[in-house]
């Protein structure tokens, strides 16, 4: 094994250097203990940004990876895979949705919700296309999610944004009534924010913005890339708030376990995508939702979001 040393001039030599790291070579986690390559543990506040909910190597996790890896990896969404449906159903069975698309990552589930809203506007709203989004929110990185995300030092080197998208203060359903046009097809917020700096949303915010989107017949959209998946005691944050349902709620981090996945879902009502509307070549492949499904089951079978 190279030395610590080693690794991070490789690193400086071969990787973009888009991200300012730690000094640890991370070779090995179990539970909430990681291991450097030299042999010394560190216990992981982290959990690889709010993804680990069940912590590093949870054997129910390793045991399905293993055991699919044996079988088949990757098929098209032109087939039927097992692991795939078992994990749909798991989702729409203990949540509000009734529809689930599987994707990669949260900015990609993101995208296709918004994507979503979009059809919704043009088919529902005489083409609207505008989608409301908070101040210190995050969403992702890509061109899109830039533009929803409402954090300067994130959209400012890529200015001008993508069009589309109308940044207001959180927890102020007054700025939302006020930015509200239209050509409006949709509000994404986040049950409560977290890169934006933990912010709770106070009583009764989340419950006025989804009884304003109904009563103009938009969207209203959850984000819950980082609170789902028992983070916020609940399998998904949505449900420790009175009263309150997404139409379109997104997923990722945890749901996969460390594998990478996510997810956009939907009420039957606004489920508008179309054959070739939207698609995804590794999204739901069977390692990763055999990953997602065995963690999704674990977490219900045992309460653990009651842990949080």
């Amino acid at each position: 094994m190279k030395s610590t040393k080693e690794y991070k001039e490789l690193e400086k030599k071969y990787y973009m250097q888009v991200v300012n790291r730690m000094p640890p070579v991370l070779v090995e986690g179990n539970g909430t203990v990681v291991k450097d390559n030299d042999g010394k543990e560190y216990l992981d506040f982290t959990a690889g940004w709010a993804v680990l909910n069940l912590g590093h190597s949870h054997e129910s996790v390793t045991s399905a990876i293993k055991d699919q890896a044996g079988k088949i990896l990757q098929m098209s969404n032109l087939f039927y895979t097992t692991p795939q449906l078992s994990l749909a159903e798991t989702i729409v069975e203990n949540s509000a949705v009734d529809r689930v698309f599987f994707c990669n990552s949260g900015a990609e589930a993101n995208e296709g919700a918004s994507k979503l809203a979009r059809k919704w506007g043009k088919k529902k709203l005489n083409g609207a296309f505008e989608i409301i989004t908070t101040l210190n929110s995050f969403h992702g990185r890509t061109q899109a999610m830039m533009a929803a995300t409402g954090q300067p030092h994130y959209q400012d080197n890529w200015r001008p944004l993508m069009p589309g998208f109308i940044n207001v203060d959180y927890n102020d359903i007054d700025k939302i009534k006020e930015a509200y046009n239209e050509n409006v097809c949709a509000v994404m917020i986040e049950p409560l924010q977290g890169e934006g700096g933990v912010n709770v949303p106070n009583d009764g915010y989340l419950k006025e913005v989804q009884d304003f989107c109904k009563s103009k017949n938009i969207l209203f959209i959850l984000d819950e890339v980082q609170t789902g998946m028992g983070r916020l005691g609940t399998l998904f944050g949505y449900q420790r708030f009175e009263g309150v349902e997404p139409d379109v709620m997104t997923l990722a981090k945890a749901l996969g376990s460390g594998a990478p996945l996510g997810a956009f879902c939907s009420k039957e009502f606004c489920s508008v995508l179309e054959p070739g509307d939207h698609g995804s070549t590794f999204g739901g492949n069977a390692l990763t939702t055999a990953a997602g499904a065995a963690a999704a089951k674990y977490m219900v079978e045992n309460n653990i979001p009651e842990l949080a």
